[in-house]
């Protein structure tokens, strides 16, 4: 019984309803189990969470007059976060009725509150602090002078004289090797990016890092540049990075943590009278909850006494809004902050890697000249960063502080636009990061291209050596429909896939089943078992296209390699061995790996012109048709690229193509006749060598006429020769002639700028066609005869316009 007919397939087809029943089933059980395990660490994070922080700070309390609050702000004292009144951050706090024995509800509520208030104060203040530590680059001190003794040493290491003279050897080399093959333009580039390296490599090695982490370095200067401008939108026009970065942290603390704090205690902003602004300030830098009782309950504010006095659950929900406003501020300064300190990092690492690139690669052309560019270019791009990083946290401080002004009392609204100006904020701060990420990856592509002498316009899609996939490197659209359409090509080429579907290869695919009965061997000429008709013929067609790839690929790689010209001509040769046509080429050479498309498409337009015009040979051996029709296409392309109307690229293929064409004639022709016995003389070899040297009609003609039968013609050199003996030197001459072509080519393609070696070639050529119409009796005409070269003197430009042929196919 066979296995995979598919009537035996049929209980698979039966239970998948029941398993897809089952899956829906366990799916609809995981949907229920995250929604749950959402709505946990929702109420953790917004309960439970602050909770935890608050009792851990509420633990440490010192007894007396201080609230919850303050013992939490001696944790918080290093921040030194302050407001614009100087009041640190540290010390707010939230001062409400504690109850009683005889109040036991206030007393339940204050605790919710001072919970709350503990978590939310480490939340905010940490958020702050944070922001503000990120723009102060406080925290590269810390380990500078490690990093610049890191530098120092690895440059002792690498920097020496012998890799000096090693690298700029082997980038001598490549100057040399670039004006051997023609390519001027690149040699002369390789030789000014020596010079470059060699200018300003000792000038870096010197101090290492120094650009960076100095401070005048980049970093430091990009930064300053960025906290003007950032400083100028807040109207302040100093210039004095620390003051600026203190004077940021001090309107997000008055935004995020005072006003909020006072609209969240009293109900309101107090700050607007100035009596209740004093008494608030003095009690809350003296961080005793009694004294802001005292203070604000007689500075005249009757509504807030009552809100301090009076703690509600409202205040408890107000709580909980503050609590989610300051996570995600802490979200955002977390994020500014980690991408300041990658840049940063990022630009110390490169400047790192540049002690390599200075000390040699910088030498050696491609991907390592590549590596050294874009350390240097993103070392200029870090200081961008820091500008554009810092304007905008100015733009984003600027906005929320005019929201807390026009907004006065309605600071709750606003927190909730401003949460909302934040989440924003976050992704937009991710497309910033992106595009300077990829503005870096453009412009160190463009410093690639120039130094490797790459002249090219157009879209500016090239991609230098060494820079991977920088020119594809864009992000996958979130808003679109690649994402899905990625996880279903994930499914269908899963394997656990394939196997439910019967072992069928992708079977999202159109014709996967069609493809598998193919691979099984299970179709007729038309069709297989279930199979018929067109879908038939669609699966003979599938197995041709992979029949084709795998001839091109095995005679590319027998030849000059994939992405080569002598590969591609091996490779439409291999295709044709195995039925294919110039239809299928391009199909052929992709699915062999091929993806330079102008070798592709030369190769394909030669090996077409070449097959169309050696129809019109009328010889016996259409092989050596193919043969003459390559020759004189190689001939006229070449005299095209000395007038200046071809390329060295087509020529380049025209001769690969003739090659490709004279392997086949001499593999229709291999040899393997042995003539007197295998003797060096006698009048067989005699025979054939005296021909080969100087061929004529009469000669061939008599010899035909013996290997016909005719024995009167066994006269003169022929004498004694029966008819089977002149059979075998007949075909002894045709092999000689295949051999003396395919020789003749392989001398044309190893030396194109010699043009003897062409007229050798044709000369040749021209001898083996004499032999075919001569045994033929072809009537020659001026379409059908292949003309030796004459005496003519040889064109003198000849070889300076071919030069560059040969770098192409050797």
């Amino acid at each position: 019984m066979n296995i995979w007919s598919s009537d035996h397939l049929d209980p698979v087809r039966w239970q998948l309803p029941a398993v897809l029943r089952r899956c829906h089933t366990w799916v609809r059980a995981t949907r229920r189990r995250r929604w749950t395990a959402t709505v946990l660490v929702g109420v953790f994070v917004l309960f439970i969470c602050p909770g935890l922080l608050g009792t851990a700070a509420a633990a440490a309390a010192e007894s007396g007059t201080r609230s919850a609050g303050s013992s939490v702000g001696s944790a918080l004292g290093w921040t030194h976060i302050t407001d614009s009144s100087g009041v640190e951050a540290a010390s707010y706090v939230f001062a409400t009725d504690h109850g009683g024995v005889l109040n036991p509800g206030d007393t339940a509520i204050s605790l919710v509150l001072g919970l709350e208030f503990a978590g939310w104060k480490i939340i905010v203040i940490t958020a702050i602090w944070l922001i503000g530590y990120a723009l102060s680059f406080e925290w590269l001190n810390i380990f500078a002078k490690a990093l610049l003794g890191v530098a120092h040493s690895l440059t002792g290491q690498i920097a020496t004289p012998i890799m000096l003279v090693t690298a700029a050897t082997i980038g001598a080399f490549c100057v040399a090797w670039f004006v051997i093959r023609g390519f001027h333009a690149k040699a002369t580039m390789q030789a000014v990016t020596m010079l470059m390296v060699a200018v300003l490599g000792p000038v870096f090695l010197a101090e290492p890092l120094a650009d960076v982490l100095s401070s005048n370095g980049l970093l430091a200067q990009g930064r300053d540049l960025g906290i003007s401008v950032a400083a100028g939108l807040n109207g302040d026009n100093g210039v004095d990075p620390a003051k600026t970065v203190a004077s940021m942290q001090g309107t997000l603390t008055d935004n995020f943590a005072r006003r909020p704090l006072q609209v969240w205690n009293f109900g309101h902003v107090i700050d607007d009278q100035a009596a209740c602004r004093a008494a608030w300030s003095s009690g809350v830098a003296a961080r005793s909850e009694d004294r802001v009782k005292r203070g604000v309950g007689g500075c005249g504010d009757s509504a807030a006494k009552e809100s301090m006095d009076s703690p509600n659950f409202e205040q408890v929900g107000t709580g909980l809004l503050l609590l989610l406003a300051g996570s995600i501020l802490l979200i955002f300064g977390a994020v500014l902050a980690i991408k300041v300190m990658r840049a940063a990092l990022d630009t110390i690492y490169h400047g790192l890697m540049s002690i390599f690139g200075f000390a040699a690669g910088g030498f050696v052309y491609g991907p390592t000249q590549t590596f050294l560019i874009r350390n240097i270019v993103d070392g200029f791009v870090a200081a961008a960063r820091m500008t554009a990083y810092t304007i905008f946290l100015g733009v984003y401080v600027l906005i929320l502080r005019d929201l807390f002004t026009l907004a006065r009392d309605q600071v709750m609204v606003v927190f909730i636009i401003g949460a909302l100006v934040e989440i924003v904020a976050i992704f937009q701060l991710k497309r910033l990061s992106a595009g300077l990420d990829r503005g870096n990856e453009w412009i160190a592509n463009r410093f690639a291209l120039a130094a490797q002498g790459n002249t090219a316009r157009g879209s500016g899609s090239a991609t230098a050596l060494g820079m991977g996939s920088a020119g594809v490197g864009h992000s996958m659209p979130k808003k679109s429909l690649l994402p899905a359409l990625a996880a279903v090509s994930t499914v269908s080429n899963s394997p656990v896939t394939e196997w439910l579907w019967g072992r069928t290869r992708s079977p999202l695919r159109p014709f996967s089943r069609t493809e598998r009965a193919a691979q099984l061997g299970q179709w007729g000429f038309w069709g297989a078992p279930g199979v018929g008709g067109a879908e038939g013929f669609y699966a003979q067609s599938y197995m041709n296209r992979r029949m084709f790839a795998m001839a091109a690929t095995r005679a590319a790689n027998a030849a000059g390699g994939v992405d080569t010209v002598r590969g591609a001509a091996a490779a439409l040769q291999g295709l044709h061995d195995v039925g294919g046509k110039v239809p299928d080429a391009w199909a052929a050479l992709t699915g062999a790996g091929f993806t330079d498309e102008a070798i592709m498409f030369n190769a394909i337009r030669s090996w077409g012109i070449v097959e169309a015009n050696a129809s019109g040979w009328t010889l016996a051996d259409k092989h050596l048709g193919h043969v003459v029709a390559a020759v004189q296409r190689a001939q006229d392309s070449s005299l095209r690229l000395i007038s200046g109307d071809s390329d060295a690229e087509e020529v380049a293929a025209d001769l690969a193509t003739l090659q490709a064409a004279a392997f086949r004639y001499q593999r229709t022709n291999p040899g393997g006749v042995t003539l007197d016995g295998g003797a060096d003389t006698g009048p067989q070899r005699d025979f054939v060598t005296d021909y080969m040297a100087m061929p004529t009609e009469a000669k061939i003609k008599q010899l035909q006429r013996l290997t016909n039968g005719d024995l009167t013609a066994a006269t003169g050199t022929l004498a004694g020769i029966d008819q089977v003996d002149a059979a075998r030197m007949m075909q002894w001459i045709g092999n000689a002639h295949a051999r003396r072509t395919l020789n003749a080519v392989n001398h044309v393609l190893a030396n194109p700028a010699d043009p003897q070696q062409l007229r050798d070639a044709r000369r040749v050529i021209s001898a083996a066609t004499d032999t075919d119409q001569w045994a033929a009796g072809a009537k020659r005409t001026p379409s059908n005869s292949l003309a030796p070269p004459g005496n003519n003197p040889v064109r003198p430009d000849w070889q300076s316009a071919m030069a560059g042929v040969g770098g192409r196919l050797n």
